[in-house]
């Protein structure tokens, strides 16, 4: 009978750790969301399909919804905000445009183009206000980088031997904008198809996590420090399934393992919060972990693209198809 109460308190105390959730703030249009940005807690910004941008200044109560003039079928997949007036949106093809906003996204001015053919831009991160990287599909066989050092006003192309030599069938998912991530002057990039692998500085690793075909391989990246990192992924065509779906490494990359219990099936963005606790999306929930990734609690049923903790804050963003945002607070 004490055995059965024991297991009855420790289920009971799981639940409780576990009774926040995330609260839906805005839903129903035709707009995928890919981007998304967290200035603070009250101060984000989103973008997605149909070159559809909107902006929170009060927590997500309300919504300014645009679309970027001369640009209504592009496809935002990522944004990154700097304040309420300025931000830099990432255009992902036909041609490849990067585009910067300073007075709240009423006007926006191209500060990066390529038309080279086959150029697929994925994702953009970071480090600080001044310094960010794009990085997009393979061109010559070679991952594209470019980056700025004047906070999104000019971009400079990496040049090709400093590329990264991707494997036939490898490239960059652009599901959510965090397959690249700038930290403490190292870019960390991850890739899947045919092949998943990371890489820093001269490093590639191959990722033990699912791969083989297209829909397959590492979607996102999150840092907690310089040795300990998580990589989400799988395969978007079976969303459930939870087979090789994760990576973890406390020791930079040396060695990976993977999750006692893992996210609850394929999962596009990973991010880190706090001490040991990191939350992950996919579209078909959210799920928390509270031990550095060893087991994941699945605590939300609603499926996003992206999710994001503010940089000056505790508030949690998320965002997806038909138009859904989303809402966590530490």
């Amino acid at each position: 009978m004490k055995q059965y109460s024991l297991l009855f308190l420790l289920a009971l105390t799981t639940n409780l750790a576990f009774s926040q959730t995330v609260t839906l703030l805005s839903s129903g249009t035709k707009t995928s969301l890919r981007g998304l940005s967290v200035v603070d807690d009250n101060t984000v910004w989103v973008s997605g399909s149909n070159g559809t941008i909107g902006r929170s200044t009060d927590a997500g109560n309300h919504w300014e919804w645009k679309k970027v003039k001369g640009f209504e079928q592009t496809d935002f997949r990522d944004i990154e905000a700097f304040d309420s007036n300025t931000a830099v949106i990432m255009g992902i093809d036909c041609p490849a445009r990067i585009l910067k906003t300073t007075d709240g996204g009423n006007s926006w001015k191209i500060v990066f183009e390529d038309t080279t053919k086959g150029m697929f831009l994925d994702a953009m991160d970071f480090e600080n206000d001044q310094s960010g990287i794009v990085i997009g599909d393979p061109i010559d066989g070679r991952l594209f980088i470019a980056r700025t050092t004047n906070g999104g006003n000019s971009w400079e192309k990496e040049p090709l031997n400093k590329r990264p030599l991707l494997d036939s069938g490898e490239a960059c998912f652009a599901s959510s904008g965090t397959n690249v991530r700038l930290y403490q002057g190292k870019a960390y990039f991850i890739t899947g198809g045919m092949r998943a692998n990371l890489y820093y500085d001269v490093n590639k690793i191959k990722l033990p996590i699912n791969q083989g075909t297209e829909t397959t391989g590492a979607n996102s990246i999150a840092i907690k420090n310089k040795h300990t990192f998580i990589i989400v992924g799988g395969d978007f065509n079976t969303k459930d399934s939870t087979t090789q779906n994760i990576s973890l490494t406390n020791n930079a990359g040396n060695t990976f393992s993977l999750s006692t219990t893992p996210p609850h099936g394929y999962r596009s963005c990973i991010e880190y919060l706090n001490k040991n606790n990191w939350i992950s999306c996919g579209i078909n929930g959210v799920d928390y972990t509270k031990d550095d990734g060893k087991t994941f609690t699945l605590i939300s049923n609603t499926g996003f693209h992206v999710c994001r903790k503010a940089k000056k804050g505790n508030a949690v963003y998320f965002a997806g198809g038909g138009g859904r945002i989303g809402f966590f607070k530490l």
